[in-house]
């Protein structure tokens, strides 16, 4: 917890758990193929037993873009609740060998730590069944100066919003952050997430956030526009730094008066886009926290996310820089 910490992660600690299936699995299990369905307890157990050979790992969109960060080299903390059960050892042990600072002990009582089961199809498509469990009982309370310390930049999950004490954790944690001289960094997470908690984006946009990292459907929900001139003339009100993601159109950087457009990076095979954004995040914010260009910040987003988007697994490997330029 010193300055030496470049960036601290606030969001939903899920295991993610990832077998490769065939569709006759799926279709035993009663799921519709490529869904993304939230479960409880019971189901969790019932699909989890009828996976077969799989690979566990944390999880979580801010949690791989503070794991993709730390891989690249970067020095990395994390706040998320995990229950000290086997997927909150397995959270917490995966975290920490990439070394990342974790800054919450589990808890010893309450549900049990979320996981997200990824049944992945011999065609790369992925469904998800998620049990949120313990990461739902993060609180206010969690949030204090010592857990914070004193990173460059904090990056707060848009999720976070959906937690009881969402709201209240996430403004402690802009003030905290602001006081002890961090940057605040919001991932808008998906364009539903801002649908249901836009007025409070919005707030938090104009009263601490000082980076918006988003995709074109999310931006357009938090500012209410329906073309991307339209958005970036909305954008000229604002003073913050967004970085706005568009798919095979790359991404835009605007700050201001400042506009930059990066050109998205050949992909020789499409084999998973979830993770990209995560990933996109994780290089543009490294390469922020490091003081490099914003023109570079976005190219090495760029870069980031088109390594993702070529494996399966949402995670920017060790040694990704080794093949950057």
């Amino acid at each position: 917890m010193t300055k030496a910490t470049q960036l601290l992660g606030i969001s939903n600690a899920i295991v993610d758990i990832l077998a490769h299936v065939d569709h006759a699995l799926i279709e035993k299990m009663g799921i519709v193929p490529g869904s993304m369905n939230l479960i409880d307890e019971r189901r969790a157990s019932e699909i989890y037993a009828m996976m077969g050979p799989a690979t566990e790992m944390s999880g979580g969109s801010v949690a791989n873009s503070v794991a993709g960060f730390a891989n690249l080299g970067g020095s990395a903390a994390y706040i998320g609740r995990v229950k000290a059960d086997q997927f909150g050892e397995i959270f917490n042990h995966d975290m920490r060998s990439l070394g990342v600072d974790i800054r919450l002990a589990p808890a010893a009582d309450g549900a049990p730590t979320a996981r997200s089961h990824v049944l992945i199809t011999p065609d790369g498509q992925r469904t998800m069944n998620t049990y949120l469990g313990a990461c739902t009982e993060l609180s206010a309370h969690d949030i204090t100066a010592a857990t914070i310390g004193t990173p460059q930049v904090i990056l707060l999950e848009g999720y976070v919003w959906d937690l009881p004490e969402g709201p209240a954790l996430t403004r402690k944690a802009i003030e905290i952050g602001h006081a002890q001289g961090a940057a605040i960094a919001l991932s808008l997470s998906d364009s539903f997430c801002v649908e249901r908690h836009r007025a409070s984006f919005v707030d938090a946009v104009g009263n601490g956030v000082d980076i918006v990292l988003a995709d074109e459907d999310e931006i357009y929900q938090l500012l209410q526009t329906d073309s991307f001139d339209a958005t970036l003339a909305a954008l000229k009100s604002y003073a913050n730094l967004f970085a706005i993601t568009r798919s095979e159109l790359g991404s835009v950087i605007v700050q201001g008066d400042t506009l930059i457009t990066q050109a998205a990076h050949k992909v020789d095979a499409l084999v998973d886009t979830t993770g990209a954004g995560d990933a996109y995040s994780a290089g543009f914010l490294f390469a922020w926290a490091n003081r490099y260009p914003l023109a570079e910040c976005a190219r090495l987003g760029t870069f980031c996310a088109t390594r993702v988007i070529q494996q399966l697994g949402a995670r920017i490997e060790p040694g990704a820089l080794l093949n950057y330029r």
